[in-house]
């Protein structure tokens, strides 16, 4: 996956850059609700700086920006994950493609950290 395409879904939210759960869940290749699950489950992994759930005003802001254009909609607002929490995202839903995906990631993160936030 090229690494421009991730880094395109990595925003800055509360002085963090981070990514949201149905990003993640396209990236991962599991429905949204699969992922917020195998989050539940181990929801001692995901500490506040790990991972938070956005606040209307955020994810309206989100909007505004035209930032997310294909969200489909939801009834719960999105969860934002930190580099540290889409880290151990790969521990919790253990598969191949979410240990390819992972490494990708924090190869993206680690790349915006030189030149700033610009995503």
């Amino acid at each position: 996956m090229e690494l421009q395409i991730i880094q395109n879904k990595i925003y800055e939210i509360r002085g963090q850059r981070v990514m949201l759960d149905f990003d993640l869940a396209e990236l991962y290749e599991v429905e949204t609700r699969v992922l917020n699950q195998a989050v539940k489950r181990n929801i001692k992994r995901f500490p506040n700086d790990f991972m938070f759930q956005l606040s209307n005003k955020e994810f309206d802001n989100l909007m505004s920006q035209s930032v997310i254009s294909s969200w489909g909609g939801t009834r719960k607002l999105p969860f934002a994950f930190t580099e540290h929490g889409v880290t151990m995202l790969a521990s919790v839903l253990r598969s191949e493609r979410a240990i390819e995906i992972n490494i990708q990631i924090v190869r993206a993160f680690i790349a915006l950290r030189p030149l700033g936030f610009a995503a």
